[in-house]
């Protein structure tokens, strides 16, 4: 019979908390352990969890009436590589890599994967029965069940799914564990998906790298939703480019009439481009009176939906300014982080909660509104819930999906008083963004009154609207927030207005207006785009059906995927925004020529709804696997004949030219302007992008010296020692290497400079041990080895400024004739020529390639 530990009285305890919760009473158990029975290890039966956080929480929840907690590490298998199943297939062809049957699996290799896979191997030679307790998603029942297919298992296996890592809801998830069979189509999408993608992943890396890129000595990775994915931001920066914009006008007058005045404004669907139409308009208002007509209408407003990890990462890029996997980390945090586990599952990929999750709004409300900031928002008694597509609680809207929106977690919302202490900053602030969505959504619509009135000058029509609030309703959850519809005109207030009542326009106005390109990317907004890929489908039909799928990629790789198109120098971040280098672009058009399918975003969503639908029963694996198939042997036939035909252009030089990958310095901008302006000429597309495009500008441009030389600074100048030095230092710091191409030149050393320098390493996520389904294809052959001595030059060398600055300062090479700028930019003059003092910042020196 099982024992129980004592149990230690509780106490009240008076506990001064921190925002948002006020001073109050608690009751705690700081002093109280959890009562578990403490049953001896279960030898014939085990739990697997898909890493050792969660395999304590297990552990802490259940002890071990189920057995002994092994954890893995994520995916402690890896599929076989194409030459292990077919020989002949290690020499790289373009043909289609797929094997009679599917890939088989090995050990994974890397941390202490091998060790954890033994001990789960020795378990299983004994165990009758299975728990498995990964993560509720599709991956994680891949990670788990794919162990069990490797060893051939075949006792009892019983499926475990909780959306939240407390212990109560851990003990509920074992209490209604089922058989692991009934999620069997769970398991054949996950394998769908990861088979689909090592087949169409390294076919067509394997035939672009064979057939585009002779010459180009390096792999041309291609991948389902990495190629794709590139191709977006090179679409939009494309777009940019080639954008002309056009100027036009628009004319504001003021309305007077009884109760007050307010602006109205002319601006027509088909713009007035010419100045002397709208001075015409102008003319006709001055003084203008006529009979308003006025149309008032009462609406109301739904509150947002809940939030998935896309829409977070989006909303947090947008508010915050995070990259996509901060927000990842601060909710993985918040999950399943020590003495947190505050919120569910945070890689959902469904807005909606199922409908048994009704019956926990009352403890939840309750628990946030235990807090200062959150015991304002005036959640109704009872609050309102919304059933249905348009609604809150929607069963039908999670089919196909095994974890619902992030929300607070229902079993630790009453711990959340002393909880709050324990999180970052940034943990409270993406808390104060899931709670205040929660709260909205259980609270009335925002009612308002539109009001729009419009005048009829001589054939013009001038329009004015405004819009009261009746009742904020859920708007009151966010105090601070006005939508981007209620700004400008929109915003203003009018005085009360009649219908046919008479206005009085006075002092008409011209506004110059100019039509703008479509906004870059950042973080949050190319996820979002990734999810709404049928945005990119031309056939309304087919847009139609890609509107219900979940994009391209998943919602755990989305940022990876991104980062990967960085590392692979094929994106780069242009302050918050993110860009294609020169490489990316090039690798775009390379790719788009040979055949537009390897970069359309629409024809990888509609494979991606053919891997959803193994999950609801609408296609089988076999079926998905046999589709991705089809599409990827189709391109490689048509990289073929475009070979064979002397078709698209090899990538050569255009990619190896990594020099293009960094925008130029800013002196090189000016310079380029400059010069631009004095000979009526046109700087080429991407010069204030590329510093390879934005060189050779200048180099074709430049006045020449007598002597046939580039004459000033900013042509193929060599890199200083103390720029360099510079550079290693900041190499050093990040843990990165210095590329070849930024040593080709002082111009090119700035810019690296520029884009690494103040930039923090990012903090490793709990789920970055390991490669989820959507691999990328490699960036190139095996890494070399460095050398000891490399390693003790590039130490030694990342210390020498730091000594020389502290002593006689940074040594400077300032070009004749800029003594004045460098004096007021601190530069000083000795002895030994130029230098930069202690003290004085070196970064408007290395834009000017004067380190």
């Amino acid at each position: 019979m099982a024992t129980t530990r004592g149990n230690k009285p509780r106490e009240a305890v008076k506990r001064q908390l921190v925002w948002p919760f006020s001073s109050l009473y608690v009751l705690t158990a700081s002093a109280v352990e959890t009562i578990l029975p403490t049953e001896p290890v279960m030898a014939d039966q085990i739990v697997i969890t898909e890493k050792s956080s969660q395999a304590k929480d297990v552990r802490a929840a259940v002890g071990s009436r189920y057995g002994d907690i092994l954890p893995a590490e994520g995916h402690l298998l890896d599929l076989l590589e194409p030459e292990d199943v077919v020989p002949d297939w290690k020499r790289w062809s373009p043909i289609l890599l797929r094997p009679e049957g599917l890939y088989g699996t090995r050990p994974a290799e890397g941390g202490n994967k091998a060790a954890k896979l033994k001990a789960i191997r020795e378990a299983l030679r004994t165990a009758k029965r299975v728990w498995l307790a990964t993560d509720c998603d599709r991956e994680g029942q891949l990670i788990g069940q794919e162990i069990l297919e490797h060893y051939e298992y075949r006792g009892q296996v019983m499926r475990v799914l909780f959306t939240a890592q407390d212990s109560q809801t851990i003990r509920d998830a074992f209490g209604r564990a089922k058989p692991n069979a009934e999620y069997a189509r769970l398991y054949a999408a996950a394998v769908a998906r990861r088979q689909a993608d090592q087949i169409y992943n390294l076919s067509l890396t394997r035939t672009a790298t064979v057939v585009l890129g002779q010459g180009a000595r390096r792999i041309i990775g291609v991948g389902r939703v990495k190629t794709p994915t590139l191709a977006i931001v090179c679409k939009r920066e494309l777009e940019i480019r080639n954008f002309v914009p056009i100027s036009y006008f628009e004319v504001v007058a003021t309305a007077k009439v009884a109760a007050g005045q307010f602006q109205m404004r002319h601006a027509p669907q088909e713009r007035i481009v010419r100045r002397e139409i709208a001075q015409d308009i102008a003319n006709a208002a001055e003084g203008f009176e006529g009979a308003l007509a006025v149309r008032v209408e009462d609406k109301r407003q739904g509150p947002p939906k809940l939030h998935d990890l896309p829409s977070l990462q989006k909303l947090c890029g947008s508010r915050f300014g995070w990259p996509a996997s901060k927000t990842l980390e601060a909710a993985q945090e918040l999950y399943d982080g020590e003495g947190k586990k505050i919120i569910t599952y945070p890689r959902a990929e469904v807005r909606y909660l199922p409908q048994s999750l009704i019956s926990d709004v009352p403890k939840i409300v309750a628990g946030l509104q235990m807090g200062q900031s959150f015991s304002t928002i005036p959640v109704p008694e009872p609050p309102v819930i919304r059933k249905g597509a348009s609604g809150t609680f929607y069963d039908k809207g999670l089919e196909g999906a095994s974890h619902h929106a992030v929300i607070p977690n229902v079993n630790t919302i009453d711990k959340l008083p002393e909880v709050w202490p324990r999180l970052s900053f940034d943990e409270k602030k993406l808390f104060d963004v899931i709670a205040r969505a929660y709260l909205a959504a259980l609270m009335p619509d925002f009612r308002y009154r539109q009001t729009t009135a419009t005048l009829d000058v001589r054939g013009f029509e001038f329009r004015a609207s405004g819009r009261q609030p009746i009742n904020l309703g859920w708007r009151a959850a966010f105090p601070d927030w006005q939508p981007a519809d209620e700004k400008g005109d929109e915003a203003q207030l009018l005085p009360p207005l009649r219908n046919g009542e008479t206005a009085l326009l006075q002092d008409p106005k011209i506004e110059d207006k100019e039509t703008r390109p479509p906004p870059r990317y950042n973080e949050g907004t190319l996820i979002e785009a990734m999810q709404n890929a049928w945005r990119f489908v031309d056939d309304e039909v087919l847009r139609e059906r890609l509107k219900e799928a979940k994009g391209i990629g998943t919602p755990a790789t989305r940022a990876e995927i991104i980062g990967g198109l960085n590392r692979q120098r094929f994106l780069m971040a242009q302050g918050k925004h993110i860009v294609p280098t020169e490489t990316g672009l090039s690798l775009f058009g390379v790719l788009k020529q040979a055949d537009p399918a390897l970069v359309d975003p629409g024809v990888t969503a509609q494979l991606e709804c053919l891997l959803d639908d193994v999950v609801v029963g609408k296609q089988e694996m076999v079926g998905a696997i046999d589709a991705v198939c089809d599409v990827a042997q189709r391109i490689i036939g048509k990289l073929k004949e475009g070979a064979a035909a002397g078709g698209p252009p090899l990538l050569g030089a255009a990619v190896v030219n990594g020099s293009g990958s960094y925008p130029p310095t800013p002196a090189m901008k000016r310079f380029a302007d400059s010069l631009a302006r004095q000979k009526g000429i046109t700087p080429p597309a991407g010069y204030r992008t590329s510093i390879s495009i934005c060189r050779k500008f200048l180099n074709e441009h430049v006045p020449k010296k007598a002597n046939g030389e580039t004459a000033g600074t900013l042509g193929t100048k060599p890199v200083s020692p103390a720029q360099l030095l510079y550079a290693k230092k900041i190499a050093q710091g990040k843990g990165v290497v210095i590329p070849d191409e930024a040593k080709a030149s002082s111009a090119a050393m700035s810019a690296w400079i520029d884009s690494n320098r103040g930039t923090k390493r990012r903090k490793r996520g709990r789920g970055a041990g390991y490669k989820r389904a959507e691999s990328m294809a490699p960036e190139s052959t095996a890494p070399t080895k460095r050398s000891r001595k490399r390693k003790a030059d590039t130490t030694a060398a990342a210390s020498t400024p730091a000594k020389t600055n502290s002593v006689t300062g940074t040594p400077l090479r300032i070009p004749y004739g800029n003594k004045d700028v460098a004096l007021k930019l601190g530069a000083r003059y000795g002895s030994a020529g130029w230098y930069a003092p202690p003290g004085v910042d070196l970064s408007a020196f290395g834009e000017r390639g004067w380190l």
